[in-house]
């Protein structure tokens, strides 16, 4: 009887370890696809804000613009890194 409920448990085990494992996959990948969209999202920004500054005259007014942006891609920045850095520990 006990080696019964040992094998139960011991399958148990297995499978809950199995379904950890296909999460742990699940997530990275998904990590990897947000990563790569977000990377495009920030090509995309850097893109329109070269073609705005070639647009605007002002340039006291873009300065402003471009530091703005600046600011927002170095938060990108370390949200990426904080978020990603955990998953390359893992």
């Amino acid at each position: 009887m006990e080696n019964k409920d040992q094998g139960k448990a011991e399958n148990a085990f297995k499978s809950f370890g199995k379904r950890v494992d296909d999460f742990v996959a699940e997530f990275n990948e998904a990590g990897g696809k947000l990563e790569k969209e977000f990377k495009l999202k920030y090509e995309e920004l850097k893109v329109a804000a070269e073609k705005m500054k070639s647009e605007v005259g002002n340039k006291e007014r873009w300065k402003e613009v471009e530091d703005s942006l600046k600011k927002v891609g170095d938060e990108l920045g370390k949200a990426f890194d904080s978020a990603f850095k955990k998953r390359e520990k893992e």
